[in-house]
């Protein structure tokens, strides 16, 4: 009975459609930002390196490197504030964390592509 009134609840806020993307993947987060009484779409971009929890409490990681400083955002999956995510690229990789990625710097940041279908190839 208390799953169920659960499950309803969550229903309503869960998003419809997430698109496909994995650990390693180089992906475009689109999320709302609001300052002041206006609201702007800002892109985040980097590498996915770890994804946790289920359902509605789906959470990613996302890296990049900014001004040789290594930033991570941590996004709910089914947040409204995170308004489109769009993989670019995908990364080989064998592990399903790539807290690695955090000690190394430079060129040693780069994973080696993988092709598949589910990334843009432009």
């Amino acid at each position: 009975m208390k799953k169920d009134l659960i499950e309803i609840a969550e229903s309503k806020s869960r998003k419809k459609e997430i698109p496909y993307f994995e650990i390693g993947d180089t992906v475009d987060v689109h999320c709302r930002i609001e300052e002041g009484g206006k609201s702007r779409i800002q892109v985040f971009t980097g590498i996915v390196i770890s994804r946790k929890g289920r359902g509605m409490n789906e959470m990613f990681t996302v890296r990049r490197i900014v001004n040789d400083e290594g930033v991570e955002r941590t996004f709910p999956l089914h947040s409204p504030n995170v308004v489109d995510i769009k993989p670019v690229r995908s990364g080989k990789v064998r592990r399903a964390k790539l807290y690695y990625l955090r000690q190394r710097s430079g060129k040693g940041v780069r994973l080696s592509q993988r092709h598949s279908e589910h990334t843009a190839t432009a």
